[in-house]
């Protein structure tokens, strides 16, 4: 039975980070599986020698490389390459230039039929082979350094000019940008040189790694890059399955101008219809190959609207209707023949069509008043162009005709233009959706047509809709029918789900489809809702042409589809990424969760439809907060240690002794964590904007997460505390550290000054100022194991009435045993001043550790000399080295209180600290270190001041 409550909050931390932990690896398998085929090749790398310092400073540290695939493609010769179409390929963060090798070999295998042979495709004297390259960073890590990025930057722009110095004046180059390589890629613009931009899981919207001023400044260069230059960009995001960024930052925002943006989401692409992890993008079959058809169309295709057009149709989601499909309404009126009528209602069905033949069915006379919806799908044809690959020459046409059903070729017949054009997928019975390891066939899919009829349409009766089905060789089916559409609301909120899972009855329906919407229902990035299916289907629909298929369409850009029946029967995990955290949403839009559900079969497969258990995931709901809100925890963390240092500080002013920190940390947790947590939960409820504190703008739906993550950062803290107290304790064993005697000195020695003098200077010329942080740290660590275990230093009069436990280690004295007349209390409340200076700068380190990471990196790849452009200002460490400084050598009061703290005491720097850790610290952590800095710069002059300097007692 724990006795304290700290112990309990640091247990509850440690629990809830493994629980998170858990929660956020499960995604992958069951909130958005992956189903890829792997992709092969035989690559092969040409180093482009001549791109040498002549081009630019930087040929040193990085290189570009040309892509030729073995057997098929042919190393260029001639001096300009009239033939091909240049493509640049720009990785991410700890990105390598070998990842191209999966999108250029698909290019070459698509162009080339057989080695040398082109392929019928693209014979036309306009068609164009691809040259890929790609530029090599080093695996940098280029999303935690805004220097590092700005480096790439500059190389790929002086690359891009090499290589288009080998092609005719007026070629245009196409960028592709994996990771933070679409961040290099979109930093390029404007530029005359760059004709389109694809990005493959790129976070445009929000940085994954917020430690680093420098890139929130380039991210903010870039929203108007986005919004305004007219360069095409696309972008492929990975969904759920993609566990380095969250995929809501991968949505482009909308523009200010006419120009091309477009967002698709792996999960409804066409043909893969999956979550792709972030490594797996840029091999994923499924979308690299559609990704080197795009490029190796864009070749032979001139104009932008052309062009444009080219990657919605490689590159295509559904939620857009073809440009050719929307003009078909100015086509000529026609007649039809070879008729056949159906009845009012009645659902069409044609399997393995042999034959020509209209259809038509009817249109009652209130159909147009009544908002009736045309359903046709196609299975292994096509639809105003619109199919899979490699199917049969099925073609169908959908029609608003009116007439006399005696005389069918004098009927007046439009072509309907669709409202909706898509490919479904069609998951098979007995097989997981999707396939794992395997995923969807390029010939796989079904046709989705709908349009809803209006009152500007109305014809004279009698009025008919039209599918004419044409070319049919018995492959393939269709299915059609006319009916005003079933939509049902259900009244079921997120906090009557609280009380427990739903039951959802399917509508009735005769026709294809049938939809259920929950207007009430929260729609956010963090929260997953579960649809189980409750009951078993009968054994009939095991001949249905199109197995049950729930469509969820979250928002314009993003979809999911979950087979109704699955293996196991698993729940069906409904889930978006808009709205989201710290992202703002656009005001137009209002998110619901809606589901449709589409079937074709027997009328038993349909009308017997299980009931649907509805429920809040909470497990992939935990997965979801975790992988958003780690910088949450490690600045809220300091911001805990800010109050526990700002409580300390407060006592030891009014009673003159600080106490040590585990006491502090109980008080804390006791007394006035319930009241932050109470706090918290009120700032969760207010609609503030989304770069402050959670970035949920007051949803009272997530208001938990404040109270939440504050507990857990307060048990962290106390966790590091436990542990720097194991670390002082083990390094105060160490002979050189427990026999060392410090030496009191009355002014700061000679050699210090020398000594900050030269770490000055190499801060300024080679090593980043985060380096000599963590020198600060260490240093400062020494210290304190010095302090804890050696107290002889303690200075202590020979006639003082106190008799002092040195066994006792100087954390775990109590203030009782200490006489407030002893000579004793100023020396240990200085111990207790290294202890808590030395928490706050523990958790200050994170902040500082990701730059640590990318300067060690660049030193394996780079060599030494490298220049870490604005991480040389020494300013930014000299307070710390400063204050560890003095800490080393000072054996009297450390920090000796100012006059004037009478009236202002400098312990609110320290809320200070933690207002910006708790407000700014999930958007911009960086805030805290710069705060913190502040404060110690003031407490340095305030509080150490001349002593530092002078020859002026210590005491």
């Amino acid at each position: 039975m724990f006795t304290n409550m700290k112990s309990l909050l640091a247990i509850f931390s440690v629990l809830a980070v493994f629980v998170f932990y858990l929660a956020a690896n499960s995604i992958t398998q069951s909130l958005s599986p992956q189903g890829c085929l792997m992709s092969y090749m035989s690559p092969s790398y040409v180093l482009q020698t001549d791109f040498n310092a002549t081009w630019t400073p930087l040929a040193a540290r990085y290189s570009l490389w040309l892509y030729r695939e073995v057997g098929w493609d042919s190393i260029p010769t001639s001096e300009i390459k009239t033939n091909s179409l240049p493509v640049l390929f720009i990785p991410g963060n700890a990105g390598s230039s070998r990842q191209v090798r999966s999108i250029a070999s698909s290019a070459a295998r698509q162009f080339y039929s057989s080695p040398g042979i082109v392929s019928s495709e693209f014979t036309t004297p306009s068609s164009k082979s691809l040259d890929v390259y790609a530029v090599e960073f080093n695996e940098d890590f280029s999303a935690f350094h805004g220097s590092t990025l700005e480096s790439q930057v500059s190389y790929t722009s002086k690359a891009i000019s090499f290589i288009l110095a080998t092609y005719p004046a007026g070629t245009k180059v196409v960028v592709m940008g994996h990771s933070m390589g679409g961040i290099v890629a979109t930093s390029l613009l404007p530029s005359e040189q760059i004709s389109e931009v694809i990005t493959m899981s790129t976070p445009h919207t929000l940085p994954p790694a917020r430690f680093d001023s420098r890139v929130d400044a380039l991210y903010t260069r870039l929203q108007g890059t986005l919004l305004q230059d007219p360069t095409p960009i696309l972008s492929i995001c990975g969904g759920a399955t993609d566990l380095m960024i969250p995929s809501e930052s991968c949505i482009l925002p909308p523009p200010d101008a006419d120009v091309y943006r477009s967002t698709v989401f792996t999960s409804s692409l066409e043909g893969a219809w999956t979550g792709v992890g972030h490594q797996e993008m840029v091999w994923c079959h499924q979308v690299r190959w559609r990704i080197a058809r795009a490029a190796l169309e864009l070749s032979r295709t001139h104009g932008s609207r052309a062009r444009t057009s080219v990657l919605d149709k490689w590159l295509r989601d559904g939620h857009t209707i073809p440009q050719g499909a929307s003009n078909i309404s100015r086509l000529p009126s026609t007649g039809v023949s070879d008729v056949e009528f159906l009845n009012t209602g009645k659902v069409l069905q044609v399997d393995a069509p042999w034959a020509s033949k209209t259809y038509l069915l009817p249109v009652g006379k209130e159909g147009f008043s009544d908002g009736q919806k045309v359903t046709v799908m196609v299975s292994q044809g096509s639809i105003l162009g619109i199919s899979p690959l490699q199917v049969s020459p099925l073609d169908v046409s959908v029609l608003i005709c009116d007439g006399s059903s005696e005389s069918p070729s004098e009927m007046r017949c439009d072509p309907l233009v669709p409202d909706l054009l898509k490919l479904l997928p069609s998951p098979t019975l007995n097989n997981p959706f999707p396939v794992p390891q395997k995923g969807s066939d390029e010939s796989e899919g079904v046709v989705l047509f709908e349009h809803r009829l209006k009152m500007d349409q109305k014809r004279q009766d009698p009025c008919w809709v039209a599918v004419q089905v044409k070319n049919a060789d018995g492959r393939g089916w269709v299915a059609a029918n006319v009916v005003t559409p079933i939509s049902v609301a259900e009244p079921i909120t997120f906090w009557s789900l609280l009380l427990g899972p739903k039951t959802i009855s399917i509508p009735m329906s005769d026709g294809l489809e049938a939809s259920i919407s929950f207007p009430s229902l929260f729609p956010n990035a963090l929260v997953v809702y579960s649809l189980l299916p409750q009951g078993v289907l009968p054994l009939a629909c095991e001949g249905a042409k199109f197995l049950p298929l729930i469509a969820h369409v979250s928002h314009d850009e993003e979809a999911h589809y979950y087979p109704l029946i699955n293996q196991d029967n698993h729940p069906t995990l409904l889930h978006t990424h808009w709205p989201a955290p710290m992202i703002d949403a656009p005001t137009d839009r209002h998110p619901m969760v809606r589901i449709t559900l589409y079937t074709v079969g027997k009328s038993s497969c349909r009308t017997n439809l299980p009931q649907l258990q509805l429920r809040i995931d909470w497990l992939a709901t935990l997965g979801r907060c975790a992988s958003r809100y780690f910088h949450s925890l490690v600045a809220w963390s300091a911001g805990v240690v800010s109050v526990v240092i700002f409580l300390a500080w407060k006592e030891e002013r009014q009673t003159g002794f600080i106490p040590s920190v585990d006491v502090s940390l109980e008080r804390y947790s006791k007394k006035v964590l319930p009241w932050l947590s109470s706090v918290s939960l009120i700032l969760s409820l207010v609609p503030i904007p989304s770069y402050l504190y959670l970035g949920n703008g007051g949803k009272p739906e997530l208001a938990f997460l404040g109270p939440l993550l504050l507990c857990m950062s307060s048990g962290l803290v106390i966790v590091s505390w436990w542990f720097l107290q194991l670390t002082l304790n083990v390094l105060g064993y160490l002979g050189t550290i427990a026999q060392r005697r410090r030496t009191e000195r009355g002014s700061v020695p000679k050699t210090t000054l020398a000594s900050l003098l030269v770490i000055s200077s190499l801060i300024f010329l080679l090593i980043p100022w985060q380096v000599a942080y963590l020198g600060c740290w260490l240093l400062h660590l020494h210290t304190c194991a010095s302090a804890l275990r050696n107290p002889r230093h303690l200075k202590v009069p020979a006639d003082s009435p106190v008799e002092l436990d040195t066994a006792q280690p100087v954390e775990h004295r109590d203030s009782n045993a200490v006489s407030l007349q002893s000579n004793l209390l100023p020396t240990l409340n200085t111990t207790h001043h290294y202890f808590y200076t030395l928490l706050l700068m523990t958790w200050l380190l994170p902040l500082t550790a990701p730059i640590l990471a990318v300067w060690v990196r660049t030193l394996l790849t780079a060599g030494f000399t490298t220049p870490f452009d604005g991480d040389h200002n020494f300013v930014a460490v000299l307070p710390f080295l400063i204050l560890v400084d003095f800490a080393s050598w000072n054996t009297g009061q450390f920090l000796r209180p100012a006059r004037f703290e009478q009236q202002l005491s400098l312990s609110w720097l320290f809320v200070g600290i933690a207002g910006t850790a708790f407000l700014y610290g999930s958007r911009h952590p960086y805030y805290v270190l710069d705060m913190a800095r502040i404060a110690t710069w003031i407490i340095i002059v305030f509080r150490i001041g001349r002593r530092y300097w002078s020859s002026t007692d210590n005491h």
